[in-house]
């Protein structure tokens, strides 16, 4: 029970702002990202579940490895480009927000999972969990301008879903070696609730 309404109320959060954006309340709904990614990892941290020291561990391992690849991103632009960050993701490291360390970690593990339910074969799983990492990274390119979140200096080109793939499949190589198991239904809902509000953004700010 406590699950289904943790995961109810993620959707909650998610279809509220997409409609409060397009009725023009943006400037209200943007802002309130950093709470949202804190509910989403707190629902991780209780559905997924992370309860064991191994899982914690890896957990913190994704947020370590997403800080320094931001880090080495933003501060010499050899990873994923010429980007800098927004203030619409809270709290800062060196101009590195917290949350976007979080975030990697979140996405490793959802992504990790529903590739895991899916595909048997170790290798694909990989792949595949990478891949989804950045075509959801694809759609938030998309959206990051509008909603304060980081500004690339002429777009995000090529490199940065190359980057993004090769450090992705290299975190997925060690969730994978570690035999990370998590909850399928919630790694789908947390996934597919950031994907729809991704795209359904980038149609709302095209139109």
């Amino acid at each position: 029970m406590i699950k289904k309404s943790l995961i109810l109320f993620t959707w909650v959060l998610h279809v509220t702002a997409l409609i409060g954006i397009a009725l023009g309340y943006q400037d209200f709904f943007v802002t309130k990202s950093p709470f949202t990614l804190l509910y989403l990892a707190l629902v991780l941290w209780i559905c997924y579940p992370i309860q064991s020291i191994k899982k914690v561990s890896l957990f913190a391992l994704c947020f370590i490895v997403g800080m320094i690849v931001e880090w080495l991103g933003v501060h010499t632009g050899s990873l994923f480009g010429d980007y800098f960050y927004g203030d619409n993701l809270g709290p800062k490291l060196d101009g590195i927000p917290y949350l976007i360390g979080v975030n990697w970690a979140i996405l490793a593990f959802i992504s990790h999972s529903i590739s895991q339910s899916y595909i048997k074969n170790i290798t694909a799983q990989i792949f595949s969990a990478a891949g989804l990492m950045v075509i959801l990274d694809f759609f938030l390119e998309h959206i990051c301008d509008y909603a304060g979140y980081w500004h690339f200096n002429g777009g995000a080109g090529w490199w940065n879903y190359i980057c993004w793939f090769i450090v992705a499949s290299i975190l997925h190589a060690v969730l994978a070696h570690y035999k990370l198991k998590g909850d399928r239904n919630t790694s789908l809902h947390l996934y597919t609730a950031q994907l729809i509000f991704a795209l359904g953004l980038w149609i709302i700010i095209s139109i």
